[in-house]
């Protein structure tokens, strides 16, 4: 795994270097220090992963991160940031960042996020061996228009979700892709154990790590609706992942109106995905 780090703080940079190479979490390939970063500078050094400081003096990273992504940068990229406030940060995961880490640094979070940084990478990579066998199995096929969707598109809203960091998350990525190659739209006529026993040698731990990942991820929507009503992820995907009468309960559970909690549905989660893949 290669880093580069995009700080202005020169003894931030040492910290960051210390820490990713001293846990064996891979090797800095470049950093832009007090210069103005230069994105086609840092596209040359190939990262698999960039950590971006959210305020320099002369270019915030929110621009920086745009600025890559407009030049086709794929590397995931990792925004260190003090600032709480919901509309930059929804602006920044807009931009194209994965994740957040908060400052002051704190190693133990550092770690965490470049691991779960890593298994996605190596998610993707996964992902994109599965792509290649079912495009070559039915290769005598006509070619189905736009049938490369980004699995991004996929993470994207599972980050929003507050979901990627769980274990299930790749495996609903993986169950999402395989319906996609089917040229299935719909879960209607699939069965999740049968999927997973498809796709896995243990087919009822697979199915356990989705439901407890879309559990999560429907109580971090509950709560950010709670939060705010009108915020647009939770009006984005509170009635088309799942269904607003289960958030509305879910809601009510964490404000201690109920006892228990609202019911997930995956059927109706990994149908709402399979929409969003073909927008």
């Amino acid at each position: 795994m290669n880093f580069y780090i995009v700080e202005d703080d020169v003894s931030v940079i040492n910290n960051l270097e210390d820490i990713i190479e001293s846990n064996n979490l891979g090797n800095v390939c470049g950093s832009s220090g007090e210069k103005v970063p230069n994105p086609a500078e840092i596209i040359a050094s190939a990262p698999d992963v960039v950590l971006v400081d959210f305020l320099m003096p002369n270019v915030d990273g929110i621009q920086v991160v745009s600025a890559l992504r407009e030049l086709g940068c794929t590397a995931k990229c990792i925004m260190i940031s003090q600032v709480s406030n919901k509309e930059l940060i929804m602006k920044a995961y807009n931009a194209g960042v994965d994740f957040f880490i908060s400052k002051p640094i704190n190693v133990i979070e550092i770690k965490r996020v470049i691991e779960n940084i890593t298994r996605q990478i190596q998610m993707e990579h996964t992902l994109s061996n599965i792509r290649k066998m079912f495009q070559a199995e039915v290769s005598s096929a006509p070619e189905r228009e736009d049938k490369d969707i980004p699995v991004r598109k996929l993470q994207y809203i599972l980050n929003q979700l507050g979901m990627s960091g769980e274990k299930g998350s790749k495996d609903i990525l993986t169950v999402c892709q395989y319906l996609y190659e089917q040229d299935k739209t719909s879960m209607a006529e699939e069965n999740i154990g049968k999927l997973c026993e498809i796709l896995s040698d243990n087919p009822k731990s697979m199915e356990q790590r989705i439901r407890r990942a879309i559990a999560k991820g429907m109580s971090n929507l509950a709560n950010l609706g709670i939060e705010d009503f009108m915020n647009d992820t939770f009006t984005r995907y509170s009635s088309t992942l799942f269904s607003f009468e289960g958030i509305k309960t879910e809601m009510d559970f964490i404000r201690g109106k109920r006892a228990s909690g609202g019911k997930i549905n995956i059927k109706k989660f990994i149908n709402g995905l399979l929409i969003f893949m073909d927008q």
